[in-house]
């Protein structure tokens, strides 16, 4: 099934609600360092297979990365692992930072 995909100013609104999803950042710990967004929590795309179970089950999770390749990736792998609440931010952190925040710098 494919994944749903949020973009950058659903998820400000969305991060606004009584029930904000779960944001989870599969960048390297150096591209975070450049930009991010405060709300997200962040897993590295390569730790992802030994840290998953610190996901929550019972929330949405968005999950997102620089332009939303690798955090598509990672929402199928943990499709597989049971997750059914997924959305990939469409775009990635340069979306965001286009549409939703400019202080947020692009690289």
């Amino acid at each position: 099934m494919p994944i749903d995909r949020i973009t950058p100013q659903a998820l400000a609104q969305a991060l606004q609600s009584d029930a904000p999803p779960y944001v989870v950042d599969v960048r390297t710990e150096t591209e975070h360092a450049l930009a991010r967004l405060e709300a997200a929590s962040l897993i590295p795309m390569d730790e992802m297979t030994t840290r998953w179970d610190e996901l929550p089950m019972n929330r949405d999770i968005v999950v997102m990365c620089h332009h939303g390749i690798r955090s598509m990736h990672v929402a199928l792998w943990l499709e597989n692992k049971g997750f059914d609440r997924l959305y990939n931010l469409t775009g990635g952190i340069d979306q965001w930072s286009r549409d939703v925040d400019s202080s947020v710098p692009r690289y």
